[in-house]
């Protein structure tokens, strides 16, 4: 296969790579895409991709100031409307979009199924709502997959390898309550699960990548203390976060309830279905 990807040099896109290396396909990166890249230029790149991957987006977790606002919107909302123009304009289209979301566009509140959920009232929940509009408006032309992530856990980047230090340390702690939705995945599993949903045409549509092991933050700490066996003992209050990240603290305080149910009764089997074992394997 061709595979073209945005976002190919974050974290999931590395792994995404290393994958798709190794089983023989050749990988394509689509390289910073901005309000001044032409639909010709990318679908120069898109040429004879059977597979496109969007993963372009600047990290959610900052201060959220107006022009990084901004930033978080157009490096999704734009990149994507981008893709989809030139996919379009194709003459011979790419099989399947999967284009990225988050857990952030459904509410805190109760659990949110594919087909069953709350939609957040937060600039983090229309940034989501407007990616995804981006991306179905290609549905007309390939088949499209929208991949909801949760927090996505791995030994080589993500939330995870910057909370370690803290907690090696003895340092670690729950967010404010503690109460908050954690919905996590394995980088693994978010490997595995875009090759089995590649793999089987039929599946087309919105996929939460959650593990269906989704927790509370308290929990998460709680484990991730027990597998270091080092005390988490603090509490990170919701009032410091505010002031560090303003606005962009929900990204850090908040949390969702999000399972995969889609992907369970699509018949992917998770390669850590449960937190305990995830975190093992990551920090072993």
């Amino acid at each position: 296969m061709i595979i073209a990807i945005s976002g190919a040099g974050g974290f999931i896109g590395k792994s995404l790579r290393t994958f798709f290396i190794a089983e023989g396909s050749e990988v394509r990166s689509l390289g910073r895409i901005s309000r001044l890249t032409t639909t010709v230029e990318i679908t120069s790149l898109l040429e004879g991709a059977d597979v496109v991957i969007n993963l372009a987006g600047a990290p959610i977790i900052g201060r959220w100031t107006k022009v990084y606002k901004q930033n978080l919107f157009e490096s999704r909302v734009i990149t994507t409307s981008k893709i989809v123009e030139a996919i379009k304009v194709m003459k011979v289209k790419p099989g399947l979009l999967i284009s990225a979301s988050a857990v952030g566009i459904y509410s805190q509140e109760g659990s949110n199924y594919e087909t069953n959920f709350q939609l957040a009232n937060d600039y983090l929940g229309e940034i989501c709502k407007a990616w995804e509009k981006e991306a179905e408006n290609a549905i007309q032309d390939t088949r499209v997959i929208i991949t909801r992530f949760g927090i996505v856990l791995g030994k080589q980047g993500g939330a995870l390898v910057k909370m370690l230090p803290l907690f090696k340390l003895g340092l670690g702690g729950k967010i404010a309550s503690g109460k908050q939705g954690f919905s996590w995945i394995h980088i693994d599993d978010v490997v595995n699960a875009i090759n089995y949903i590649i793999g089987n045409k039929e599946l087309s549509g919105v996929f939460n990548f959650t593990s269906p092991g989704v927790t509370d933050n308290e929990n998460y700490t709680r484990l991730l203390s027990k597998v270091l066996k080092r005390p988490a003992f603090f509490t990170v209050p919701h009032f410091a976060l505010n002031i560090l990240f303003g606005e962009g603290s929900v990204a850090v305080a908040g949390g969702q309830f999000a399972p995969p149910d889609h992907l369970l009764n699509a018949g992917y089997r998770f390669r850590f279905p449960d937190l305990e074992g995830a975190l093992k394997d990551i920090t072993t």
